[in-house]
C-alpha cells in the first residue's frame, strides 16, 4: 500500500464515520449506545494500524517525510490552496498519540457517559475532534492546518458547554471561545502573510526539507510570521496572559477534559511552533519571547496550582506548568526533547484526568498504606521565601495572577465598548435607510388618498 493511499485513509476513515454520525444527529436519528461506541473504537483501532503502516513506510523508504498531494481544493488567480498531507518524524509521534488516546477515551466513555442524555452528542463531537486533530497533525500546508485547528477549537467549545442545562458551562465556553478567537487571528494573518511573501504555505516550499533545503522566509518576514504563529500557540496552549480559559474548560465531561486539555488540544500550539521551528531559528527575538512566556507560564501554573481546591483544576494548572516548560524547550531549539516531552506528558495527564473521579479513593488508599503519614510537598519553596513574600504570592495565586482582571479591563471591555458603538452606528444607519425607503411610499400613499378624496 503506497503512502498516498495510507495518508488519505488516515483522514477519510475517521471523517467518514464522523459524517455518518453527524448526519444522523442532524436528521434526528439516534443510534443505540453499543454500536456507536464499538464502531468508534474499531475506527480508531484501524487508524492506529494505518499510522503503524506509515511508520513502517517511512523507515523502509529511508525518506525524511512521506508526502502526498491531492490537487487544489480552492484556486483564485495565482493563489492556490492544495490538499497536501505530510508525515514525518515530527508529526508521526503525535498522530500515533492521537489515534491511541482517542481509542482509549472512546472505550472509557462507554461506561462514563452510559445512559446520559447526551451520549450520542458526545460521540459525535469526539469523532469530530478525532478527525480535526488528525487533519491538523497530518496537514502538509499551513492552510490545511487551519482547517484542523478550527475543527478542534469548535469541538472544544461545544464539549465545554456539554452540560448546557447549567449556566456555568455555557459561560465558560463563551469565555474560551473569545480567547480562541482573539489568538487565532495570529494563525490566520500569519498564513496570509506567507502567501504574500512566498506565494504558498505548503511545507515543501515554505520549510526546509530534503525537497527544499532552505526556507524562503527570512529576516523581518520570518520574524513577523513567527510572532503571529506564537500568538496563536499561546491561546491554544494557555500561556500567560491567556491562561484563564484552561480551568474554565474543566466544566466539560472528564473524558473530554482528558483528551483535550491533558493530551492533544493543548499541545496543538506547541506542535505549531515545532512545525515553524525554522522560522523561529532565524529570529532570536521570537525564540527569546517563547522562552520568557514559557518560564512565566511555568511559574504561574506552579503557584496557582498549589491553591486549587479541586482535582481537575489542579491538573489543569499542572498541565499549564508542563506546557510552559515545553515552550522553553522549543525556544532553545530542543525539538526532539520537546516532542518526547509532549508524548510523555499527554499520556500521564490522560491517565490522571481519567482517574480524577477516583482521586479521594486513591488518596485514602495511599494514606492507609503509609500508616497515616503522607509526606508534604512544596515545603522547600516555603523555606526559601520570607513570610511576607509567601503571603503576597498566596494572594496572587488565589486570584490566579489577576490575568482575568487584566484581560477584562484592557482587552475585553474596550472591545465590548467598540462593539456597542458600532451597533448604535449600524442601527442609526439602518434606521435612516429605512426612513429614506419609506418616504416615497408615504408620499405615494398621500397622493392616492388625495386622489380618492377628489373622486368622492
Amino acid at each position: 500500500m503506497n503512502e498516498s493511499l495510507l495518508l488519505a485513509l488516515l483522514i477519510v476513515l475517521p471523517s467518514g464515520w464522523c459524517a455518518v454520525l453527524g448526519a444522523s444527529w442532524m436528521l434526528g436519528a439516534r443510534w443505540p449506545e453499543r454500536p456507536v461506541a464499538r464502531i468508534t473504537t474499531a475506527c480508531y483501532a484501524a487508524v492506529l494500524l494505518i499510522v503503524a503502516a506509515l511508520w513502517w513506510q517511512l523507515f523502509a523508504s529511508g525518506k525524511a517525510q512521506l508526502y502526498a498531494l491531492y490537487g487544489n481544493w480552492f484556486e483564485v488567480g495565482h493563489y492556490h490552496f492544495p490538499i497536501a498531507l505530510w508525515a514525518d518524524y515530527l508529526s508521526l509521534p503525535l498522530l500515533t498519540l492521537s489515534a491511541l488516546l482517542t481509542l482509549i477515551v472512546s472505550v472509557f466513555s462507554r461506561t462514563y457517559i452510559h445512559r446520559d442524555a447526551g451520549f450520542f452528542r458526545f460521540f459525535v463531537l469526539l469523532n469530530l475532534f478525532g478527525s480535526g486533530i488528525l487533519l491538523f497533525f497530518a496537514a502538509g500546508s499551513f492552510d490545511l492546518m487551519i482547517g484542523g485547528w478550527e475543527i478542534v477549537g469548535v469541538t472544544s467549545i461545544l464539549l465545554i458547554a456539554f452540560f448546557q442545562h447549567r449556566d456555568d458551562p455555557v459561560t465558560s465556553a463563551l469565555r474560551v471561545f473569545a480567547t480562541y478567537r482573539a489568538c487565532d487571528v495570529g494563525l490566520l494573518v500569519g498564513v496570509v502573510l506567507m502567501h504574500i511573501f512566498v506565494g504558498t504555505s505548503e511545507f515543501a516550499e515554505v520549510l526546509p526539507n530534503n525537497i527544499a533545503p532552505h526556507t524562503p522566509l527570512v529576516g523581518n518576514a520570518a520574524t513577523i510570521v513567527a510572532f503571529l504563529l506564537l500568538l496563536a500557540a499561546m491561546g491554544k496552549a494557555a500561556q500567560v496572559p491567556f491562561s484563564g480559559w484552561l480551568p474554565r474548560a474543566m466544566e466539560g465531561p472528564t473524558p473530554s477534559s482528558a483528551i483535550f486539555y491533558g493530551a492533544l488540544s493543548v499541545h496543538a500550539g506547541a506542535y505549531l511552533l515545532l512545525r515553524a521551528q525554522p522560522l523561529i531559528e532565524s529570529s532570536l527575538l521570537v525564540a527569546e519571547a517563547i522562552i520568557a512566556i514559557g518560564l512565566l507560564t511555568a511559574i504561574h501554573g506552579t503557584l496557582v496550582g498549589r491553591t486549587c481546591a479541586d482535582a481537575k483544576t489542579g491538573l489543569a494548572y499542572a498541565t499549564m506548568t508542563q506546557l510552559g516548560i515545553i515552550f522553553v524547550e522549543i525556544g532553545f531549539g530542543l525539538t526532539r526533547m520537546a516532542i518526547w516531552h509532549i508524548v510523555g506528558h499527554a499520556l500521564l495527564r490522560t491517565m490522571q484526568f481519567l482517574r480524577a473521579p477516583s482521586l479521594l479513593h486513591d488518596h485514602h488508599r495511599l494514606h492507609a498504606a503509609a500508616a497515616g503519614h503522607l509526606s508534604e510537598t512544596g515545603k522547600h519553596f516555603e523555606k526559601l521565601l520570607p513570610p511576607n513574600i509567601q503571603h503576597w504570592l498566596y494572594r496572587l495565586a488565589l486570584d490566579r495572577g489577576h490575568h482575568d482582571n487584566f484581560l477584562d479591563r484592557l482587552v475585553i471591555a474596550p472591545v465590548v465598548r467598540l462593539a456597542r458603538k458600532l451597533q448604535r452606528i449600524e442601527a442609526k444607519l439602518i434606521g435612516e435607510k429605512a426612513n429614506a425607503s419609506r418616504a416615497p411610499l408615504t408620499a405615494k400613499a398621500g397622493l392616492i388618498q388625495n386622489a380618492e378624496g377628489a373622486d368622492v
